[in-house]
C-alpha cells in the first residue's frame, strides 16, 4: 500500500531535510557523476557514491556510520581519475551550517572498492580547512568559505600518489550547537591513475569511527561561550594532511 503525504507533513518534511544534507554530486576531472539520493530506495540506484538514507547528522562519533554515513553500502560504480586531477563535491545549495572546518580523507581499497570495508587505520587527509580567519563565534570558517563558493569544495589529489582504488570522503563538521556536534560524511569509490609511488605513512593513518571523541576539546566545543570569545585558533583533531 502506498502511503499519501499530506501538504502539511509534506512542508514539514520539507524543512526538516532543508536544515541538513550532504554531497549531492561530484565533477570529477571534469566528469559529472550524480551522487546516492537519499530518502529514496536504493534498488534501481547506480552510483560511485555509497548509500546515505537521509539528510541527518551522525552525532555519535563511535558509530560505524562514521565511516561513510549510514548505511554506507558500496556504490555500484567508480570514477577513473588521474593523481593531480581535481574533484569538486556539490552539497545541497545553500548549505545551512556555516561555523565548522572541512575535512576530506582517502583510503586505498587494496582490491575492488565496491567489497572494501574501511575499518582501521586506513584513512587519510589530502585537504582540510578550519577557521581561516577571525574568532571562533563569527569567523569565516572552511565550512563558510564551502557555502560562498555555491555550497561546493574543490580538492587536488596528490600527484605523487600510487594508482589504485580508493574512497574518497568528504566531510563538514559543524559546531554551531554547543557541544553538540554533527558530523556529515560522504564516500565515492575511485580508480586513480598516474605514474606516482607516494603512500602515506603509518603518522598520517587514522581509523574512522576513532579519530575523533567527544572528549576533544575541539568536539565538546561551545564557539559562543565567555570563555572562547576572542579565540583566533582552532585545531582540527587527527593527522596531519598528506600532500605527496
Amino acid at each position: 500500500m502506498k502511503l499519501s503525504i499530506t501538504a502539511p507533513v509534506a512542508a514539514l518534511f520539507a524543512a526538516a531535510v532543508s536544515a541538513h544534507g550532504g554531497v549531492l554530486s561530484y565533477d570529477i576531472g571534469g566528469t559529472t557523476y550524480k551522487g546516492f539520493v537519499p530518502y529514496n530506495s536504493a534498488a534501481g540506484q547506480s552510483t560511485l557514491q555509497r548509500e546515505w538514507d537521509s539528510y541527518n547528522p551522525i552525532q555519535d562519533p563511535t558509530l560505524a556510520s562514521m565511516a561513510c554515513n549510514s548505511a554506507g553500502t558500496p556504490g555500484a560504480l567508480t570514477a577513473t581519475v588521474a593523481a593531480g586531477s581535481t574533484i569538486v563535491a556539490y552539497w545541497n545549495n545553500p548549505w545551512p551550517h556555516t561555523i565548522g572546518p572541512m575535512v576530506v580523507w582517502m583510503a586505498n581499497c587494496g582490491g575492488d572498492c565496491k567489497t572494501f570495508e574501511p575499518t582501521g587505520n586506513v584513512w587519510f587527509k589530502i585537504n582540510q580547512a578550519g577557521l581561516i580567519s577571525g574568532t571562533l563565534s563569527t569567523g569565516l570558517w572552511g565550512s563558510g568559505q564551502m557555502v560562498a563558493q555555491n555550497s561546493s569544495w574543490t580538492v587536488t589529489i596528490p600527484k605523487s600518489l600510487a594508482p589504485g582504488n580508493y574512497l574518497i570522503r568528504h566531510e563538514t563538521i559543524a559546531i554551531h550547537t554547543a557541544n553538540a556536534p554533527q558530523w556529515y560524511p560522504e564516500c565515492a569509490q575511485l580508480v586513480l591513475t598516474g605514474s606516482g609511488t607516494g603512500v602515506p605513512g603509518a603518522s598520517y593513518l587514522a581509523a574512522i569511527p576513532g579519530v575523533y571523541q567527544m572528549r576533544d576539546p575541539e568536539v565538546d566545543i561551545d564557539v559562543y561561550s565567555a570563555a572562547n570569545q576572542g579565540v583566533t585558533n582552532y585545531t582540527i583533531p587527527g593527522p596531519a594532511v598528506w600532500t605527496g
